[in-house]
């Protein structure tokens, strides 16, 4: 017997054809270059906040998909913990996304949201068709989370005020790459909430 969802084990019991992908915000922030990517993702932060509010109101799960650092005992809670926790760049980022308990979580050891991570076998359960991408950094691990998503046929939209890269040249250029190469839609966080409630 299967569940409505045709879950076999009821992990992922909501039903939806969109999710909103929370990339390496969950993050201290402490490395080479961190400091000043921090300053490009903290009015970022805000946005995705905002968004998130928005569409955990229209009924849309929320997946965390946050990068091991090379840590292969890490834990996402453990990240989560640390960075609220302790001293650390990335804490005021934190504090603004904290993961909710009906939230979704992927550890992923390399750029890619898809790299060998568990993450098609949640999208297939959850029924998603729509990823909704934001997070850092723009030009590297949301682009190539974008890349695979694109060639595994998934609808695309990557508000383009929820990204941040190192500069803001670099990000620019990620989105034009988003929206030329990848057919993404770049639609701004607060007009993309606005269609999701009115739908």
């Amino acid at each position: 017997m299967t569940d409505e969802n045709g879950d076999l084990h009821g992990n992922a019991p909501d039903n939806s054809s969109v999710a909103l992908l929370i990339i390496d915000m969950i993050n201290d922030f402490e490395f080479p270059g961190g400091q000043q990517l921090f300053e490009q993702a903290l009015p970022v932060a805000n946005r995705i906040a905002a968004l998130k509010q928005r569409i955990k109101n229209a009924g849309i799960p929320v997946i965390y998909v946050n990068d091991n650092f090379g840590k292969w005992r890490s834990d996402f809670r453990c990240q989560v913990q640390h960075c609220l926790e302790e001293d650390v760049v990335g804490k005021p980022i934190v504090q603004l996304l904290q993961p909710h308990p009906d939230d979704y979580y992927v550890l992923k050891p390399k750029h890619s949201a898809f790299y060998a991570t568990p993450i098609e076998v949640l999208l297939a359960y959850l029924k998603v068709r729509t990823l909704i991408l934001t997070g850092v950094a723009g030009n590297s691990c949301v682009l190539l989370s974008a890349s695979e998503a694109f060639i595994r046929d998934f609808h695309i939209v990557v508000p383009s005020d929820c990204i941040a890269s190192m500069t803001t040249d670099e990000n620019e250029r990620a989105i034009h790459l988003l929206r030329q190469t990848l057919n993404a839609e770049t639609t701004p966080s607060m007009i993309l909430g606005n269609i999701l409630i009115n739908n």
